[in-house]
């Protein structure tokens, strides 16, 4: 039996191993995303203009109306003081042509004193730009960067896929780290003196032993991210009920209707406030977006800059149809089904912000412990590969040259 694990454990880490590595050293510096992002490009960050800020929606008309080539699809309800509000955009169909404008970026930083347009990118477009490499590396992260082929995110499925064959591997170098109960000591031990080899071996297994733990909630909820609806929920719904969303649950969305107009965000924000007040938040509306393919507004609640949810289980959202500013459904960190809660816990256990800095700081940790990981497994793989070829060679040359003395 053990030697079908080493088989297996061999060839799951073999085939995973490139994947995350990257998936490791990049998981350690978006762990710092906006606070890198801002470092490499403060004129996308930082304000030109001193002074009162508009609010995000006022922001967006001006926006809207100086290029109708595009819309605002996403965007804050208010700056942080001295920062820019980044938006969002998609473009516009054009008449003439029925397709879209062309436009070159899909994110805009916008001087909150003015509506000045100060900075323009292609958020996660392939480029090591410095005012790219932040989404670059962000988007590497979890697709790979591959691209959508017939309508499949196939960056996605790869690395939710290498999320579920770690998951099976992490268990099994688990119980090929123990062999045994009297050697337990072994598998926590660095042999520091012996150096080579051996340092590399316990580095990789007893490095995997200290935090097994970490490494197992880390696989899981890689997987819940990138394979979600496909994989996780249906699973998690065979123990406990889910709470039907529009993003997760399309079937309860409005088919468009000739005629219908999109209600305004302002009207939008106004029936979030609604809301809000309604769940007893305790903060208002953060952030506001429009998803034209499912016809409907998606409203956050946090506090200025919190768009991430810095701490807990998140931050809350709530959905409207764009047409008639029905409530689609809500998403209230710790409120919901056990099933509902698993889901909300998956990207604060993932990014390490349901603890905070200190989770931060120890998701970065493992990130490039995941790194150091894969290297030193690739490094035994070889090097027993190595062996193997060798003692074959020898085994070669000893049989020739018994054939050759029984010739002679």
């Amino acid at each position: 039996m053990r030697r079908q694990l080493v088989r297996l454990h061999r060839w799951f880490g073999v085939a995973t191993a490139l994947f995350l590595f990257v998936a490791g050293l990049t998981g350690a510096i978006i762990a710092w995303d906006h606070e890198l992002d801002a470092a490499l490009n403060p004129s996308f960050f930082k304000a030109r203009t001193a002074g009162p800020a508009l609010s995000g929606l006022e922001l967006a008309r001006r926006v809207e109306a100086a290029d109708p080539r595009l819309q605002v699809t996403y965007l804050p309800l208010a700056a942080e003081p001295g920062h820019t509000l980044q938006m969002m955009v998609l473009p516009r169909t054009d008449p003439a042509t029925q397709k879209p404008y062309p436009l070159d970026f899909n994110q805009i930083a916008v001087d909150p004193a003015t509506g000045e347009i100060q900075g323009r990118r292609e958020w996660g477009v392939v480029s090591l730009a410095r005012l790219n490499l932040i989404p670059f590396i962000y988007k590497l992260h979890y697709t790979l960067q591959l691209p959508f082929t017939g309508g499949v995110d196939i960056g996605t499925w790869v690395m939710g896929i290498v999320g579920i064959i770690w998951l099976f591997d992490s268990v099994i170098a688990l119980l090929l780290s123990f062999p045994s109960v009297k050697a337990w000591r072994k598998s926590f031990a660095f042999r520091l003196g012996r150096g080579g080899y051996t340092f590399t071996f316990d580095l990789h297994r007893s490095g995997g032993v200290w935090i097994w733990g970490l490494l197992m909630i880390v696989a899981l909820t890689s997987v819940s991210m990138n394979l979600s609806a496909p994989v996780v929920r249906p699973i998690v719904s065979l123990f406990s009920k889910l709470t039907p969303d529009p993003i997760n649950n399309p079937e309860i969305l409005r088919a468009p209707q000739p005629g219908d107009t999109v209600l305004s965000r302002e009207r939008i924000v106004q029936l979030a406030e609604q809301a809000g007040r309604a769940q007893k938040l305790s903060v208002a509306p953060g952030g506001i977006y429009y998803a034209e393919f499912m016809h409907a507004y998606g409203v956050g609640f946090y506090a200025t800059g919190n768009d991430h949810g810095d701490l807990g289980l998140g931050n809350p959202w709530m959905y409207w149809d764009a047409a008639t500013g029905k409530l689609l459904g809500a998403q209230i960190p710790g409120k919901g089904t056990a099933g509902d809660i698993f889901v909300q816990v998956q990207f604060p256990l993932h990014s390490g912000r349901i603890l905070g800095l200190g989770g931060r700081i120890l998701i970065s940790a493992v990130g490039i412990a995941v790194a150091a990981l894969s290297a030193t497994g690739l490094l035994i793989w070889l090097k027993k590969l190595n062996a193997r070829r060798r003692s074959a060679q020898n085994a070669n040359l000893a049989r020739d040259a018994g054939r050759s003395a029984a010739r002679s």
